[in-house]
C-alpha cells in the first residue's frame, strides 16, 4: 500500500516538499538580512534533485540553485538579495523549488516561497503594532456587546495549542532514535530519522509564528 501511494505521488507530481522557511523579509536598512538561508528536507527513502527558479532572477543570488539531497538528509541553499532599491519596496517575488528523482526529468513535487524587500524592520513593527490596535477597535465599533480588552488578550501571545504542539515537537527530538540500544527508554518511544525531521520541521514553523504573534 505504501509503495503504490509512493508510485501514484511520483506518477501525478504531488510528492509534497518540505521546505524552511517559507517566507523570505529583506529589510534594506540591516545588511545582516540581505543573505538568507532556505533549508530544503528529504524525510524520503530515495535521493533527490532539486532546483531553484524565480519569478525575478536578476535581483538575487542563488548559491546551489540545482543539486541533490541525500535520503533522509537536508540541504541549505543560500540567496542573496543584490537589487536593494526604493522602488523594488514591497514587491513580493516568488521562488519555486523543483525536486525530481536522480534518474528522471518530470518533477515530482514543488513548493514556492515569498520573497519580499521592505525598508526597515522598526517600520514594519510599528505598521504590525498599529495593526493590532485597530484591529480591536473596529470590532468592538462593529460588534457593540463585545468585550474589548478580552479581545486584546487573546491576540497578546501564541494560543495555548501552538505552545502544546511545540513541546510535543521538542519532546519527539529528546526521544532516542531507533537502533540506539543503550537507552533506557522502551523500544516503542524510539522514534526514525524521517520522524524526527518532521518533528524538527513542524517545529520550525511553530516557532516562526510565535515569534509573529
Amino acid at each position: 500500500m505504501h509503495q503504490q501511494k509512493k508510485q501514484q505521488d511520483l506518477v501525478e507530481g504531488n510528492l509534497p516538499v518540505f521546505v524552511f522557511p517559507t517566507e523570505l523579509i529583506f529589510y534594506a536598512d540591516d545588511q545582516s538580512t540581505h543573505k538568507q538561508v532556505l533549508t530544503l528536507y528529504n524525510p524520503y527513502e530515495f535521493a533527490l534533485k532539486f532546483k531553484v527558479l524565480c519569478t525575478t532572477p536578476n535581483k538575487y543570488v542563488v548559491v546551489d540553485a540545482a543539486g541533490a539531497v541525500k535520503p533522509q538528509c537536508c540541504v541549505d541553499i543560500v540567496i542573496r538579495h543584490k537589487d536593494v532599491r526604493s522602488c523594488h519596496y514591497g514587491v513580493m517575488d516568488k521562488f519555486r523549488l523543483q525536486v525530481s528523482e536522480q534518474s528522471q526529468r518530470k518533477a515530482l513535487g514543488r513548493k514556492e516561497v515569498v520573497a519580499t524587500l521592505l525598508p526597515s524592520a522598526k517600520e514594519q513593527q510599528k505598521e504590525e503594532e498599529e495593526k493590532r490596535i485597530k484591529e480591536p477597535l473596529s470590532d468592538s465599533l462593529f460588534f457593540e456587546q463585545s468585550f474589548q480588552p478580552e479581545n486584546r488578550t487573546v491576540s497578546s501571545g501564541p494560543s495555548l495549542l501552538t505552545v502544546f504542539l511545540a513541546v510535543v515537537c521538542i519532546a519527539a527530538l529528546m526521544l532516542p532514535t531507533l537502533g540506539d540500544v543503550e537507552s533506557l527508554v522502551p523500544l516503542y518511544l524510539h522514534l526514525s530519522v524521517n520522524q524526527k525531521l518532521v518533528a524538527a520541521y513542524i517545529l520550525g514553523l511553530i516557532t516562526m509564528a510565535i515569534f509573529r504573534t
